[in-house]
């Protein structure tokens, strides 16, 4: 039998030859320990889930349980079970799995419909405008440090190298300030209402203040926004609607509970 990547993981795991085992209730022991039954359903349930299948994946199953068992047997043996930081990332482990199960059922229970998609399809366009904007902007920490950057671009100043020196923003400085192509709603807004105003190699006539700092902007193009299709974008919306009803779930809990962290700031 081709195997897989599970099935390889569990031929290296443990390479011992297996005949069926006659019982069903437990399909093998180790040193008198069994090998339960429902381990082997739950790992083949979700293997199947998986797409893999094949004659021999159940006693490849029990094969990579047996070589689990064996060595659980001997770092047992040696006290690893009773280490403390070992225990600490068991109980981490069984509580993101209990609340993983949790937040599957809710969203089971609380489906993205289509007509939800649908509406949050047409918010998406709505946000996107109909006209994406090519731009570079300098930013600086104060007004007076923007309007010194301004009037050195109005005598002739060099934009880019002025960005590569003077600009704050990591992500573009050393592209000589510019952001690439962008739609407004990509934008705090006092900067894409600015950028809005402008013509075509025009820059602004004052610097303009968001929460980053001061910005002195200049248009370089512009172009017809390009929306990805329903089909397209029906995914990626539907994780994000998936994502606002957990957060509404999660502040929803935190709302109704009791909570205390001694020292916190307020």
């Amino acid at each position: 039998m081709k195997m897989n990547k599970l099935l390889i993981a569990i031929a290296a795991f443990s390479a011992m030859s297996l005949t069926p085992v006659a019982h069903a209730a437990d399909p093998a022991t180790v040193n008198g320990k069994p090998i339960k039954k429902e381990w082997v359903d739950f790992i083949m349930n979700d293997a199947k889930a998986r797409g893999q299948k094949g004659k021999g994946l159940e006693m490849a199953v029990i094969n990579e349980l047996i070589g689990s068992e064996l060595a659980y047997q001997a770092a047992t043996k040696k006290g690893f079970d009773k280490k403390s930081d070992i225990k600490t990332a068991a109980e981490i482990g069984r509580r993101k799995l209990i609340v993983n199960a949790f937040l599957a059922d809710h969203m089971k229970k609380n489906p993205i419909s289509d007509a939800d998609t649908k509406a949050a399809y047409e918010q998406y366009k709505k946000e996107l405008g109909d006209k994406e904007y090519k731009a570079q902007h300098i930013l600086v920490k104060t007004e007076a440090e923007a309007k010194d950057v301004l009037s050195q671009l109005k005598k002739g100043g060099d934009f880019k190298k002025l960005a590569k020196e003077k600009s704050l923003d990591p992500g573009s400085k050393t592209k000589g300030g510019d952001l690439g192509w962008f739609s407004p709603a990509g934008m705090v807004k006092p900067f894409s209402d600015a950028v809005k105003t402008l013509k075509k190699g025009k820059m602004v006539d004052a610097p303009v203040q968001t929460q980053f700092g001061w910005h002195v902007i200049k248009l370089n193009d512009t172009r017809a926004t390009k929306v990805p299709s329903y089909d397209k974008a029906k995914e990626g919306l539907k994780r994000t609607l998936q994502q606002r009803k957990l957060e509404k779930l999660m502040l929803g809990l935190k709302e109704k509970a009791k909570i205390v962290v001694p020292g916190a700031k307020k």
